[in-house]
């Protein structure tokens, strides 16, 4: 794995790549504490959280739900912008426009208390625009109107399945990404990728090293811990921690950065509850366990998906099945957010 030049990802973690962004966030703060030599930095302050890791659930940019609040968290990360009809035209959900007054309305409800709202481009359905959009300019230009119509400077890519495979698309999108942060210098970028006990797979790692091709400046990588396979029966939370030890000594050299660097560079996303993965099943002492772990190591934030399925089932019994709106284990509602921000 090439290790040189990579210096520049993780810009919120290691200074000299680029200015401080400024502005209330959860992602990694200017310096992560130390400098590009590791020495301390004198202007590094936590973000969120006393221990610096912030609670930042999905949420659903079209729906409200009366779980979005618990936890107070310090940022939503509002699921998801994808292409409207196979197109270059962002939507919400490939259903709802990007400037939907319902949604506006939603954003500033969420944001009233000083949170902040970050775009979440992809996830596991429809098309991402990097798949659809022609050219970087037109898809920098698709990136910015979702941007822009919540007023956000915080941007999240979800990228797995198919798109994560596709060369063409992954080196579309680091042009547009590094195109519009030229325009837009306070622009956070977060990379959502899937993560096993064994680290991030090769396809994980070459789209970070599209992203340093291009100069592209990431503050986050984060890590989904969930959907592991069927031989991963058991303790979902160690599971988890697993998955972030072995990506963080990924980074640690991917990146060239510290210790503190890596960690602080890293977010932290689980499924709560069941899974349609046979066995596996993340439950609130797992979800007590990562919170712990992240603020041992200084994590940037961490998630879950997703605060619409933060409540026990209508009947009350568990379930197998990974549910749209409820998470299939016992549970007061609201539990898994307490138990991820505190």
């Amino acid at each position: 794995m090439p290790t040189a030049g990579f210096a520049c990802l993780f810009a919120l973690a290691v200074t000299g790549c680029s200015a401080d962004p400024g502005g209330t966030s959860d992602a990694a703060p200017s310096a992560a504490g130390e400098r590009a030599d590791g020495s301390p930095s004198p202007s590094a302050s936590p973000s969120g959280s006393g221990s610096g890791t912030s609670y930042a659930p999905y949420v659903s940019a079209v729906e409200a739900d009366a779980n979005d609040s618990a936890g107070s968290p310090t940022t939503y990360n509002l699921a998801f912008v994808i292409s409207g009809d196979s197109d270059c035209t962002p939507e919400w959900n490939g259903t709802n426009a990007v400037g939907d007054a319902a949604v506006k309305s939603r954003v500033a409800a969420l944001t009233s208390s000083g949170a902040t709202a970050r775009v979440s481009f992809g996830g596991a359905s429809g098309k991402e625009l990097a798949a659809t959009c022609d050219s970087a300019s037109d898809l920098a230009k698709a990136y910015g109107e979702a941007l822009d119509a919540v007023g956000s400077s915080q941007a999240d890519f979800d990228i797995e399945g198919d798109e994560l495979t596709d060369s063409a698309s992954v080196a579309l999108r680091s042009q547009a990404i590094a195109a519009l942060q030229e325009e837009r210098p306070d622009l956070e970028v977060s990379f959502t990728l899937p993560v096993m006990p064994s680290g991030l797979d090769s396809d994980g790692l070459a789209l970070l090293a599209s992203a340093n091709k291009y100069d592209v400046q990431v503050s986050t990588v984060n890590l989904m811990t969930m959907n592991y396979g069927e031989s991963y029966a058991g303790d979902m939370g160690g599971y988890a921690i697993t998955s972030a030890t072995a990506a963080q000594a990924q980074l640690k050299k991917v990146f060239g950065t510290t210790d503190a660097g890596a960690w602080k560079g890293m977010a932290l996303t689980s499924m709560i509850g069941t899974n349609d993965v046979a066995h596996e099943t993340f439950s609130l002492s797992d979800a007590a366990q990562v919170r712990a772990f992240a603020e041992q190591k200084g994590i940037s934030w961490v998630s879950m998906w997703s605060t619409f399925r933060d409540r026990a089932c209508e009947d009350g019994t568990a379930s197998d099945d990974a549910l749209t709106n409820c998470s299939g284990v016992e549970q007061s509602a609201g539990a898994f957010a307490e138990a991820f921000s505190q």
